[in-house]
């Protein structure tokens, strides 16, 4: 049976370690806040466009 290095062990667990414990959102700023301002773009868009559905919609009913 083939002996196992426990130094590649070891390095391994530590890099997955690293991984885990790391916070992508502390790292880049900057892309957490391009993302929030696209999604309330998107939100707002998407606001305006039912808005202007339900409008047409109640513009056309019988009065």
């Amino acid at each position: 049976m083939a002996a196992f290095d426990h130094s590649l062990i070891a390095r391994s667990e530590a890099t997955i370690s690293h991984l885990a414990k790391r916070n992508f959102a502390q790292e880049e700023p900057g892309v957490i806040l391009v993302f929030c301002i696209i999604g309330v773009v998107a939100i707002l868009l998407l606001a305006l466009f039912i808005n202007r559905k339900l409008q047409a919609r109640k513009d056309r009913a019988p009065a």
